[in-house]
């Protein structure tokens, strides 16, 4: 069973190990790609199952509970899986977009300076768009915004 997309650890990747290049392996190669490529759907299949089993456990835990008490615990309940379930949906989105990068030739190249976004990177935020460098001054940036 997958761990919560929380984490900080890719174990819930499933089995797959973090990829070893192999030496004087160019960045992005085939094989590299193919890696991503199956970490990415891995990562869909688990949110897609998580959906659908979020629609069965509301369908059946869905009671109309006389007391008023019993009736807010469930809908809180109901309103966490929902927000829970959004964000998946919009990380759903970014894997989509990180397959058609892979597909275009453009993953694992920052989106702000086009340098390599990095391997371990990549294996600890499969989605990510921007290098660890142009990252650190996007979240500055808006830490300074946001003052």
């Amino acid at each position: 069973m997958p761990v919560d997309l929380g984490t900080a650890s890719t174990a819930w990747i499933g089995d797959i190990p973090p990829y070893q290049p192999e030496k004087n392996e160019k960045y992005m190669s085939p094989k590299m790609c193919d890696h991503f490529r199956q970490i990415l759907h891995t990562m869909k299949r688990s949110l897609m199952e998580k959906v659908d089993n979020t629609v069965d456990y509301m369908q059946e835990q869905a009671n109309n509970f006389p007391d008023l008490s019993d009736r807010a615990t469930q809908e809180e309940e109901f309103s966490f899986e929902l927000r829970t379930r959004d964000r998946e949906r919009k990380l759903i989105k970014k894997i989509e977009a990180a397959l058609k990068r892979l597909e275009e030739g453009s993953y694992g190249y920052c989106e702000s300076c086009g340098e390599e976004i990095g391997l371990r990177r990549l294996e600890a935020r499969p989605t990510a768009i921007l290098c660890i460098d142009c990252k650190t001054l996007s979240e500055m940036r808006e830490r300074q915004g946001g003052e």
